[in-house]
């Protein structure tokens, strides 16, 4: 009986050898089949070593701040492990890998518990494995063999990772390949979404928000889901403590904490600068396509992880924003009323004829249209879905507003809105520094900086005084009457007698040059231009950058020309810069995703104007500001006139430092313009309608020195105010200086309407 029982039990343990060692060399079957790429494609070592993510291309602000990205589906901006916050690094590994530092890749302890508690008591994937899913595995298959495949091919891909990866280069791939909800791909882009903050700034309880978030981001989401995602959160903690890189005391304290978010959707259309990031987008897009690789291939604006950097300067861009909502804000609860007996609101000046036109040419200029068109349907069609009501949300200067409209309508709606635009450059660089297009990117989209081109008014005065300065020699202290002046028919090409009108309608005075500019007088400036012809005003005009084409005419004198702002403010640096051109530069350098500089900006300059000439006339244009039509940024001119003080009420900006600028309005009022500069910023503001026939109904409301210039004076005020690194100072005087600037002998307070 012994016998045949010690002659079974050696069979069984014959046969349970038989078994594991088939087991064994079943398992090195299907760990070879997978390694060789039988059970489904592997990735080679060059696909190993360059792991293929789509990285978003990052805009950077001249002071550092990532103002947004390029990207299609992928968000993501890679970090090294150095930049991530040694408390994410912790709470990652106590959560998601205790062992991570005691294992090749797969821990062997927690696959076993995985299952044998089939996963009740905490998962088998090492933070390795969770990479090699990510990157190459994809989404566990419910099917059981083939979820048992990809199980394999996670195990030999986190192997072969561990071995060409460092512990820590392992911890930031995969916190950089997380997509966390939201657009917010990888831990730098979530960061700034949930948090507002970047990487190295997240509190210890911020970062378990994030941590806890890898379990299942859909899940434990902080923005729908608080109170479920603060429970994860807390298991982090609790992982943390028990892991020893926390204290129960520190514990207990953070457990308490509600969630508090910063959500910032990170988006095209939302964010700092979107206007100039349009543009950027455009400039990098067709710079791309005219510089190939060294291989024959092209740079992708959206998958490529370009690093672009910027000259705009943040702050700036910031403060510009905040003056132009603020002022057009105010100026629309103005323009509101203005209109509010308009039968043709928001339209003036003319008839219903042309107000149909105007509408027809709207409605085929937008998006509807087009789509509408280009699948086939009928103009008829087209029209009638116009006049079909439909839910939309609207801009209003309160919020979004979700209201049921036709598209007709709505475009009439928004014809209401006067629009506005700023735009700062730094004159003697050619860096521009602030770039607000718009009042709204979303429901605006337009960009009045580059795009848009509008009747510049008394702006282009100085262009005339310069030239009559740099060819006559004329001086600020030149006298002329100031009685109605008329440019005879055909002189300049012109088909009538030209007489310019005065906006006073009043004449008689002896006026100085520099009055004659600082008052923006219409009559003085039609002598001027008899004096040197429209012709040379035209080619200085050039030469200052300005490329819209000028008529050869003597009404370009008063302003008749349409500009646009970004070429105005490149002409005005010229005078700043002592009659150098130096072209408006956006983009200072581009880097690949290796930080290897791919475009460096190079300055296109010229010599435009003699320095004397240029620093006459800033004195000029300083004058506009002390004693002219852009008084209102001073708080006084002389102590004792009352009378002067009475002109100012309401405008207490009360700059004392010296600036130079120049007011605009074209006619009925449709364009207000103001340029302002101080030695190291040149800054144009536009407001206006979308159309010429929108606008105030009188010269007081509808003026530059209204419309345009407070939206410079907010701006200004708030960068002194943080002192920032603008200019306070007097411009440099040139040496040997031989233009007589003190005309103090021909002042006379009746001269300024004082």
């Amino acid at each position: 009986m012994k016998s045949i029982l010690a002659r079974m039990t050696r069979k069984i343990m014959k046969l349970l050898w038989i078994l594991f060692f088939l087991g064994i060399v079943s398992v090195g079957i299907l760990f070879g089949a997978a390694a060789v790429g039988i059970m489904g494609e592997m990735p080679d070592v060059s696909q190993l070593e360059n792991p293929r993510t789509n990285l978003a291309s990052q805009i950077i602000s001249a002071d550092g701040q990532v103002l947004g990205k390029f990207y299609y589906d992928d968000n993501r901006t890679p970090l090294d492990f150095q930049d991530l916050p040694t408390n994410l690094v912790n709470a990652l590994i106590a959560t998601e890998d205790e062992r991570y530092y005691n294992h090749s890749g797969i821990d062997w302890k927690g696959t076993l518990r995985a299952v044998i508690f089939l996963g009740k008591k905490g998962g088998g994937s090492t933070i390795t494995q969770q990479l090699a899913r990510q990157l190459f595995v994809g989404t566990r298959d419910r099917h059981i063999a083939r979820a048992v495949s990809q199980k394999i091919k996670e195990w030999i891909i986190a192997i072969r990772l561990e071995r060409r990866y460092t512990k820590e280069e392992i911890i930031a791939m995969y916190l950089n390949i997380y997509d966390f909800g939201y657009q917010a791909d990888g831990i730098e882009s979530a960061s700034r979404i949930f948090f507002n903050k970047k990487p190295h700034e997240l509190l210890l309880e911020e970062s378990a928000v994030l941590v806890g978030m890898l379990k299942n981001s859909s899940l434990y989401n902080p923005i729908r889901r608080p109170e479920l995602t603060q429970s994860r959160r807390n298991i982090v903690l609790k992982q943390m403590n028990r892991n020893d890189f926390i204290s129960k005391k520190k514990r207990d304290s953070l457990e308490r904490l509600t969630i508090e978010t910063d959500f910032t959707p990170q988006s095209h259309i939302e964010g700092l600068a979107p206007y100039f990031r349009s543009y950027v987008q455009n400039y990098v897009s067709q710079w791309i396509n005219e510089n190939p690789r060294s291989d024959g291939g092209y740079h992708n604006l959206y998958e490529d992880g370009l690093r672009i950097f910027t000259t705009i300067d943040s702050r700036l861009q910031k403060k510009a924003e905040d003056a132009v909502k603020q002022h057009m804000r105010s100026l629309q609860s103005h323009f509101w009323k203005d209109v509010q007996s308009n039968l043709r609101a928001p339209f003036s000046d003319i008839d219903g004829q042309l107000i149909d036109q105007i509408m027809e040419s709207s409605v085929k200029r937008t998006e509807r249209w087009r789509q509408m068109k280009n699948r086939g349907s009928s103009e008829k069609r087209i029209w009638e879905s116009f006049h079909e009501p439909k839910p939309m949300s609207v801009f209003s200067w309160s919020g979004e507003i979700d209201t049921i409209m036709t598209p007709i309508d709505s475009i009439l709606y928004y014809k209401h809105f006067l629009r506005a635009s700023l735009l700062s450059m730094e004159p003697q660089t050619g860096n521009i520094k602030a770039w607000v297009g718009g009042i709204n990117f979303k429901h605006f989209k337009f960009d009045q900086v580059k795009q848009g081109k509008r009747q510049v008014g008394s702006t282009f005065k100085p262009f005339l005084y310069a030239t009559a300065i740099d060819q006559l020699k004329l001086s600020p202290c030149d006298q002329y009457p100031d009685s109605q002046y008329c440019i005879p028919a055909l002189k300049y090409g012109n088909m009538e007698r030209w007489c310019p009108k005065n906006s006073t309608n009043k004449y008689g005075e002896t006026r100085t040059l520099s009055n004659g500019l600082a008052n923006s007088v219409n009559s003085f400036s039609a002598r001027i231009m008899d004096m040197v012809g429209p012709g040379p005003v035209i080619q200085l005009a050039q030469n200052l950058g300005i490329d819209s084409p000028i008529e050869e005419v003597p009404s370009i004198a008063l302003g008749t020309p349409d500009i646009s702002l970004y070429e105005l403010v490149g002409a005005y640096s010229v005078f700043a810069n002592y009659g150098i051109y130096i072209e408006p530069n956006v983009i200072s350098r581009i880097e690949d995703k290796n930080g290897r500089l791919i475009y460096q900006a190079d300055l296109n300059t010229r010599d435009v104007l003699g320095e004397e000439s240029a620093y006459t006339v800033l004195n000029l244009l300083s004058g506009v500001t002390k004693f002219g039509t852009g008084t209102r940024l001073r708080h006084f001119f002389q102590e004792n006139n009352e009378s002067y003080k009475s002109l100012i009420t309401g405008y207490p900006y009360q700059f004392e430092n010296e600036i130079a600028g120049k007011t605009g309005t074209t006619q009925n009022q449709s364009d207000g313009w103001f340029m302002g500069m101080v030695p190291n910023l040149v800054t144009g503001v536009w407001v206006g309608g979308e159309d010429r026939s929108i606008h105030f109904k009188y010269l007081t409301q509808g003026q530059g020195a209204t419309m345009a210039l407070p939206i410079w004076a907010l701006y200004m005020k708030d960068i002194y105010q943080d002192s920032l690194w603008v200019s306070k100072e007097n411009f440099r005087v040139p040496k040997n200086l031989t233009v007589n600037l003190d005309c103090s002998g021909n002042i006379d307070l009746k001269e300024f309407g004082l």
